[in-house]
């Protein structure tokens, strides 16, 4: 599927009004809506219908937004905006800690959720470009996907984004605003906050199969100390 494609998306929420105004909004531009009213029927749907994407409300009875969310991310890398009245930034803090591509605010405008829909769809689908090797670390940037040794790497499409652009740099520093440039492709004011949850959890996976690890450089940025990466041919 590439960025343009319709997308499958479940939105849950336990207001009714605010899921249809969602589902209007994202249905006319052709993506096609299944809609959850709590926690535990949301997990039930994404099983059932394995969207492309996840729009999701915190303030939920029973299971809350964020355990969903973290449940969502255990099932694999399906992209999540965060879509809630609450606007501090603490709870942001805890929604990206907890696995959230995105966050957006209610009362939201139209034309900003679309485009944090197309924002976070481009980074599920990946740039076409070459792949790259380095170390025990391999992108292949065509699949969109990344290897340690023989391990694909379960990764989101932020994580991807940015040990893509640390594998690049070679060795060489890659700034904070590299990285939320990256990783954040196509946000108009991205929160440096947002980094640090993601590498960290970047950082778990690439301990989990033995591989090079991004080493963050004092209020500078982060490095990848690894081989000049190698490009594969095609």
């Amino acid at each position: 599927m590439n960025a343009d494609s319709p997308l499958r998306i479940l939105v849950i929420d336990d207001e009714p009004a605010m899921i249809g105004a969602v589902a209007a909004l994202v249905g006319s531009v052709g993506h096609r809506v299944s809609a959850a009213y709590d926690g535990h029927e949301a997990l039930r749907r994404f099983d059932a219908d394995r969207p492309d994407l996840v729009i999701l409300d915190l303030a939920m009875p029973g299971l809350d937004g964020i355990a969903v969310c973290e449940e969502i991310r255990r099932r694999g890398s399906t992209p999540i905006i965060v879509l809630s009245g609450e606007g501090e930034e603490a709870a942001k803090v805890e929604a990206l800690d907890a696995g959230a591509d995105d966050y957006v605010t209610k009362p939201f405008g139209k034309d900003e959720l679309l485009a944090r829909i197309r924002a976070v769809n481009r980074r599920r689908t990946g740039a076409p470009s070459a792949g790259a090797a380095s170390g025990t670390l391999r992108i292949d940037r065509r699949r969109h996907e990344a290897w340690a040794g023989d391990d694909l790497l379960p990764l989101t499409p932020i994580e991807f984004a940015l040990l893509d652009v640390l594998l690049r740099a070679a060795g060489d520093l890659v700034s904070h605003e590299e990285l939320l440039q990256a990783g954040w492709r196509g946000e108009p004011d991205p929160d440096p906050l947002w980094i640090k949850p993601h590498l960290a959890r970047l950082r778990s996976k690439l301990r989990d199969a033995d591989a090079p690890l991004p080493t963050p450089v004092r209020s500078l940025g982060y490095r990848l100390i690894v081989p000049q990466p190698a490009v594969d041919p095609g």
